[in-house]
């Protein structure tokens, strides 16, 4: 559906752009004062991951002809799980669950290929990103003779560095649509879980394997991630991997 989404805000976005390309750049310098702000909104995080578990914005500083920085910060929690089970557990709780976002990137606005100046237009430059994902759950133990509860704390770190090219409108003067469009990098993932009580080898591993069902199958791209992964001895999976990323902001020019 995000990706849907993505492709139809483009193609509108294409055909409004085209009402602007045949001014000049040097006609549009004139007219139009140079606004070097913009503060935005991450609307496909927001699409992917709920409205209320995703709010992070950003701010982009123009600081030359054809080069910016920006920032973007923010909540960014992961979605609420219905139903995870084993032959044992059964998960009968989302008790918490909190998250952080944090990236940077610096563009290059590419002069021969704008007919605008930044921060309207085409550009690549390096982008780094950090997420933090907080999850407490309640599981259900299930025996022939008793039935009980084991809590569990989990946290999910991603640190990306890679290299993007999107391209920025300014529409209407003021209004900001921001596509990252492609953006390669190089993930590095790490899963830790721990138990708030004691429990023996067999019922960690049972745990263990409702985690990893969990994270890979209710978070977008884990399930590649942490395929042919297991925890180690420390409860936790770690690995590094070539990931993708791509973000719409909608945002205000000043």
């Amino acid at each position: 559906m995000p990706c849907r989404i993505f492709l139809v805000i483009f193609a509108v976005t294409c055909c409004c752009c085209k009402l602007y390309s045949q001014q000049s750049f040097q006609d549009s310098v004139k007219k139009t004062p140079i606004r070097k702000n913009v503060i935005r909104y991450n609307l496909s995080g927001a699409l992917l991951f709920g409205v209320d578990k995703y709010i992070v914005f950003g701010y982009e500083r123009v600081v030359n002809p054809h080069q910016s920085f920006s920032i973007n910060i923010g909540r960014a929690s992961l979605p609420k799980v219905i139903s995870i089970s084993t032959d044992s557990f059964d998960l009968s709780k989302n008790v918490t669950s909190s998250g952080f976002n944090a990236s940077v990137d610096y563009r290059f606005y590419l002069g021969k290929e704008n007919r605008w100046a930044p921060p309207h237009g085409l550009y690549i430059g390096p982008f780094y990103s950090y997420n933090n994902y907080k999850r407490d759950n309640q599981w259900d133990y299930h025996n022939s003779t008793a039935q009980s509860y084991v809590k569990t704390n989990s946290t999910l770190t991603i640190n990306t560095v890679g290299f993007e090219l999107g391209y920025q409108f300014i529409l209407w003067k003021r209004f900001a649509l921001d596509m990252v469009m492609i953006g390669p990098g190089l993930g590095f993932y790490r899963y830790k879980v721990k138990f708030e009580s004691n429990v023996d080898a067999e019922t960690k591993e049972q745990l263990f394997d409702a985690m990893k069902q969990l994270i890979t199958q209710k978070f977008p791209g884990m399930n590649y991630v942490f395929a042919d992964k297991e925890f180690d001895a420390n409860g936790a999976m770690r690995t590094n991997t070539i990931g993708f990323r791509y973000i719409v902001h909608i945002g205000y020019n000043f």
